[in-house]
């Protein structure tokens, strides 16, 4: 019997040791869906929030990466490994004793705001097209341009000397093992992260998530719709109007809109969500500077109420 298709995305709390596409593969088979993705990429030593997304939900994944994500980490001074982490290999030690609680919060204030940060050479970006992760393990380390990120804050929730835990939250990009490098660095004595967990991603927190068991067994039982949710969740913070049938046709054929169309924004590459009058999410909007009109981005074919308070434009 076949498998009903369906479009969402399923928070799911990554266990420790699995890849991001473990899980994707587990409940691919568990949903019997084709088109199965996820909106960040979490190390095996990480546990956390991972979304699943399924079906057309897949192309939210951009703006899920986008978006702002918070974690907690436990950073260990006085040993550096080679991959910033606890997985790998101790590359030198130091007396991390003479640390105090005031030199973390002082060193910790130098990592706000736009930083400047060098990947990890254990990392999933490409060098010559090649993974660095790739050259890692043959032993190469090759130069890493260093990256603007946005970290919003930084807080100190437990200092048990030589272990140092914190909570972070941040913009795309951000790698947690070089801050614990980093900061180690700034400390004078070395450091690595001996654990995370990412507590949000977007939308989606690690209280509201579900152990990677309970969602193959839903899956499995065909009770998808519990756990699933609408893709547009992730463009919450998106300005939204719900539109007549006249200007439904022409996001639906990918044409530009009217200019006498009133919607939100108007800036070059603005963004807006777009709804039918009976609630289905059409699509997401994007301004034309160059025409001054609104012309579909992406386009869907879903059925979900229409959230409250969206402005009704014909």
């Amino acid at each position: 019997m076949n498998k009903p298709k369906y479009d969402g995305i399923i928070n799911v709390d990554k266990p420790y040791g699995l890849t991001s596409m473990e899980v994707v593969r587990r409940l691919k088979r568990a949903s019997g869906q084709k088109r199965v993705g996820h909106g960040g990429t979490l190390d095996p030593i990480a546990t956390g929030v991972i979304a699943i997304s399924f079906g057309q939900a897949t192309r939210m994944m951009e703006d899920l990466i986008n978006g702002s994500k918070g974690y907690k980490a436990a950073v260990e001074l006085g040993v550096i490994t080679d991959t910033y982490d606890a997985l790998g290999e101790v590359v030198e030690t130091r007396d991390a004793s003479a640390i105090t609680y005031a030199d973390i919060e002082k060193a910790v204030a130098g990592f706000i705001g736009v930083i400047e940060q060098v990947p990890p050479m254990y990392s999933a970006l490409k060098k010559d097209g090649r993974r660095l992760y790739e050259l890692a393990r043959e032993g190469l380390e090759v130069e890493r341009e260093a990256r603007s990120v946005m970290v919003h804050g930084i807080d100190i929730v437990d200092w048990d000397s030589p272990v140092v835990t914190i909570e972070v939250f941040c913009g795309r990009g951000f790698y947690m093992r070089s801050l614990a490098y980093d900061l180690g660095d700034a400390l004078g004595c070395g450091g690595h992260m001996k654990s995370l967990v990412r507590l949000k991603n977007g939308p989606f927190s690690l209280a509201n998530s579900l152990s990677l068991e309970e969602a193959e067994q839903k899956l499995q039982d065909g009770e998808w719709q519990d756990i699933l949710h609408s893709p547009d969740v992730v463009l919450s913070s998106m300005d939204a109007v719900v539109v007549g049938k006249p200007t439904e046709d022409l996001i639906r054929n990918g044409r530009s809109l009217p200019l006498g169309l009133r919607l939100p924004g108007g800036k070059a590459d603005d963004r807006c969500r777009a709804y039918s009058v009976d609630g289905r999410f059409l699509a997401i909007l994007i301004f034309d500077s160059t025409s001054g009109q609104w012309r579909p981005d992406k386009v869907f074919a879903l059925e979900y109420a229409q959230p409250e308070g969206v402005p009704q434009f014909s």
